[in-house]
């Protein structure tokens, strides 16, 4: 097959989805590997590493799309992109489709087969850990007093105490964010849902850390005497709550910080709204809000050996048996199809967006094979389900 890595166009993204070293493994497995001209230059790596690990730089997107077979690349696709896409063909990007109904409107109206990257990682992506341990320090930038901060250093000095820190969320990202600032000297307290996520964190830090269960009482009590919030929370996509709404910010001291690493709107920050890296910041009530979408991009190096790295064994998986066995032999991979030659695949999206979906492993045609099992990528359900009689098996 002909697997092609594009060059993010995305504002603030430097990041690529395969360095020389993945490029050399597909190609020796008897692949065509294509290389967008200057794809991973802001990462670190330079068209002439990649063409020593024997690929093809080309220099438009426009012939990567028309010659690759397997598409990949970091970020969403771009309005201008839409057209590029080809009938059947494969591509691989983290593409947030609940969120992106004019992007899977135009995945479904070009019949490609999709895989949103972001539902595909068995073991938590690595761009989890960038955003978490990058997003920490983001805000203790933020904290600065010459960016609206109150001023406070993170560990303090002598006579002067350091931060209090709330992080919301010990999943990956809380976790991540949980082990720069401990090391750097914070006062950290994590809050989570699940005890036993609670206790093992406890217990990792020798009782160091406070922990908390998520209650909107419970953020309301600390939010007083709180420097800084890090939401790391993965809010359920159509929830009308927040844990921290807008009249809570006036809990707040002035100059305080809330980094919203999750990023999500209607997510769980209300006053959220998406920012760059070149205007990363705003004030709300006196807090303020550090709230850029893709955090790892500024440490795109890292990110993309990381990165890279987690998602090889997906593109093999595609590239050397073909997307029907490595669905069911992955079902983190089968979990994140999204569009299938036409055909939604993706249940979040189908509740959110209000589209008929089917299962992939039923479009697939594999659901009397032995699957490998995964769990769903999200709490949302949808029983929205397009007729199988209706389904034309590719």
């Amino acid at each position: 097959m002909v697997f092609g890595v594009l060059k993010d166009i995305k504002n603030g993204e430097y990041r690529v989805i395969a360095t020389p070293s993945e490029i050399a493994t597909i190609v020796a497995d008897g692949h065509t590997a294509l290389v967008q001209k200057g794809a991973g230059e802001k990462a670190g790596f330079e068209d002439a590493a990649y063409a020593e690990a024997g690929a093809e730089i080309v220099d438009t997107a426009e012939e990567m799309y028309a010659r690759s077979e397997l598409l990949a690349k970091v970020k969403e696709f771009e309005p201008c992109e839409y057209e590029l896409l080809r009938e059947n063909q494969i591509v691989f990007t983290c593409i947030h489709p609940a969120a992106h109904p004019e992007e899977v409107q135009a995945l479904l109206d070009k019949k490609v087969i999709a895989f949103t990257a972001e539902d595909s990682h068995r073991y938590g992506s690595p761009n989890c850990e960038a955003a978490g341990k990058q997003g920490a320090l983001m805000g203790l930038e933020s904290m600065l007093s010459i960016n609206g901060g109150k001023g406070k250093f993170v560990s303090g000095l002598g006579g002067a105490p350091g931060m209090k820190v709330l992080i919301l969320g010990g999943g990956t990202v809380g976790q991540a964010a949980l082990s720069v600032l401990h090391a750097l000297g914070a006062w950290v307290t994590i809050m989570d849902i699940n005890i036993g996520t609670l206790r093992s964190i406890s217990r990792q830090y020798h009782e160091q850390v406070n922990t908390m269960i998520s209650t909107k009482q419970n953020i309301a009590k600390l939010l007083p005497e709180t420097d800084m919030v890090l939401n790391c929370v993965k809010w359920p996509k159509g929830c009308k709550d927040y844990l921290i709404d807008r009249s809570m910010l006036k809990l707040m001291e002035k100059g305080s910080v809330i980094v919203d690493i999750s990023n999500d709107d209607q997510g769980a920050i209300e006053s959220f709204h998406e920012t760059t890296h070149e205007n990363p910041r705003y004030i709300e009530e006196g807090v303020v809000h550090y709230c850029v979408s893709n955090i790892p991009g500024a440490i795109a190096n890292s990110t993309s050996v990381a990165y890279a790295a987690s998602v090889l064994p997906h593109f093999r998986g595609i590239l050397n048996q073909g997307v029907a066995e490595a669905c069911a032999k992955d079902g983190f991979l089968r979990r994140s199809l999204t569009a299938y030659k036409g055909y939604l695949t993706h249940e979040e999206t189908s509740a959110l967006q209000n589209r008929p979906w089917v299962r992939p492993e039923d479009i697939l045609g594999i659901s009397d094979k032995k699957l490998d099992a995964a769990p769903p990528a999200t709490v949302t359900r949808s029983e929205n389900f397009i007729p199988l009689e209706d389904i034309r098996l590719q």
